[in-house]
């Protein structure tokens, strides 16, 4: 294995572990940004029955008079027919805003519908839940949150026979976890957290899918890394429950893995890591393993029609592998041992070009991926290079400047290794390509150009010289005045004349 530098004089402004710690630290500001992000949404699962849908009639906006008609017929009528058919007319009318706010200022119309929700009759109880869905997946909050006296019985029903009447309650929960902190603290102790562990064992994909979606939503909740996420009790607990393993037998790759199922617990998958409660206990279920696997099949389905489905997977995954990489468990597990696979280079490339031509406001969570693999792994380091990969890097350097920032990284990455990868960077592209980033008004480009150059010069003095042959320094001028820049603008300076 080449080995890194030992012994060597630091350049005259600035060493190389200065330089290392500059770039850890701006890593792990972006990092906390990103975990920011979130997916919090509703949805709503409307399935019109054929006859209504080839109907094509609007559903008009039901007063004080038609709603009480509806659940009294609903109630009391005398068949089956008639008393479901009075709960779609009120289903469709629930579509409105006007006709959710009557609904709910009608005294003693949500504890009739609830009562519905408990009939013996299925079809009834059906109609009753996707009456309960309409007003939960509602943008007032007030609407939505005069749903909660039904969350006991809907969490009942997940551990029902219908597997219709299992998926429409997830959905309808995943909306009132949604809507406010009140509801996920009344679930939490009815037992949402054992509920959805026994649903994930269903056979029905529908369902898994419906789950995943529900399960992203609590796993968002500002209080879950304290109160929902930690493996501290079963019955609230998503870690002390057996949700995890699940979660990853179901992102395993293979002809079984289903692209919509995959998706959401890929994302659950992301929220809790980035929670960093228990990464730990993850990596133990073998998550880096399991993940690396997953992207190594990505990058061999992406580019086929049969499997369009699987790039919705694509972001979710190399989100979840750059951030355990950044764990200390993912060393004593041998999760790095694991992704020194030359394979793992090859498929973040091939991504990287997917996302290029279909994607490229995700290059950068390529980017981050191919960052953390070669921040403390020289073998990934020396695949890049002997895989020839440094030009297809440096050709994704103008789509922005974000993406250069991070292409800018992961050499500086290769670069620290050491003088024996420095001399895979140089001669090459490498030099004219950072004379055009110094040419940007960009202080964060300019910044990672001058910490890779100076990199460069401290293992190559011979590219120092070039680099002074060909304008370098006038390139460096443009920048004196930068107060973020100035400091390393001289540091590069010196370092250059004294070579």
């Amino acid at each position: 294995m080449l080995s890194p530098r030992q012994g060597l004089l630091r350049p005259v402004g600035c060493g190389v572990e200065e330089l290392r710690r500059r770039r850890r630290e701006r890593e792990a500001a972006l990092r906390r940004a990103r975990r920011e992000q979130q997916l919090v949404s509703k949805r709503l699962l409307r399935d019109d029955t054929p006859e209504e849908a080839e109907g094509g009639s609007v559903a008009s906006i039901l007063g004080e008079a038609e709603i009480q008609q509806f659940l009294w017929l609903a109630q009391r009528g005398t068949e089956e027919k008639e008393r479901e058919g009075a709960l779609v007319s009120l289903r469709r009318g629930l579509q409105h805003p006007e006709t959710q706010q009557t609904f709910i200022r009608l005294e003693g119309s949500m504890r009739t519908l609830v009562g519905l929700l408990t009939s013996n009759h299925a079809l009834l109880q059906l109609e009753a839940a996707r009456c309960l869905h309409e007003l939960s997946h509602s943008e007032q909050s007030e609407v939505a949150e005069a749903c909660l006296p039904a969350t006991s019985y809907l969490l009942t029903y997940l551990a029902g026979h219908s597997s219709d009447l299992i998926e429409l309650c997830l959905y309808t929960l995943g909306n009132l976890i949604v809507e406010s902190e009140a509801g996920r603290r009344q679930l939490l102790p009815q037992g949402i957290v054992p509920a959805l562990a026994s649903c994930i064992q269903s056979p029905h994909l529908p369902v898994l899918e419906a789950l995943g979606y529900a399960l992203s939503q609590l796993l968002q909740a500002k209080e879950a890394p304290k109160k929902i996420i930690p493996s501290v009790s079963a019955c609230s607990s998503v870690l002390a429950s057996s949700i995890p393993q699940h979660m990853l037998r179901l992102l395993q790759p293979g002809p079984k893995l289903n692209p919509g199922v995959a998706v959401e617990f890929a994302w659950c998958l992301h929220y809790i890591i980035c929670s960093q409660v228990n990464n730990a206990l993850l990596i133990t279920h073998g998550a880096v393993s399991t993940l690396g696997l997953l992207l190594l099949y990505l990058a061999g389905s992406v580019q086929s029609p049969e499997d369009a489905g699987l790039e919705l997977l694509v972001c979710p995954v190399l989100r979840c592998l750059s951030n355990l990489l950044t764990e200390e468990a993912v060393e004593a597990e041998g999760g790095q041992v694991q992704l020194r696979d030359e394979r793992v280079v090859v498929s973040v490339f091939i991504l990287l070009q997917f996302l290029l031509q279909k994607h490229p406001s995700l290059l950068p969570e390529g980017l981050w991926l191919l960052n953390n693999l070669t921040a403390n792994s020289p073998s990934i380091c020396t695949s890049l290079l002997s895989l020839d990969l440094i030009k297809p890097l440096l050709q994704l350097l103008p789509v922005s400047n974000v993406v250069s920032v991070l292409v800018l990284t992961v050499l500086c990455n290769v670069a620290e290794k050491g003088p024996a990868y420095c001399w895979h960077l140089w001669p090459g592209p490498l030099l004219s390509s950072l004379l055009d980033t110094l040419a940007l008004s960009d202080t964060d480009v300019v910044g990672q150009s001058l910490e890779l150059l100076q990199l460069l010069f401290l293992y190559r003095p011979e590219a120092a010289q070039a680099f002074l042959q060909q304008s370098g320094l006038q390139a460096l001028k443009r920048h004196e005045e930068e107060a973020q820049l100035q400091d390393r603008v001289l540091a590069l300076q010196q370092t250059a004349l004294h070579r």
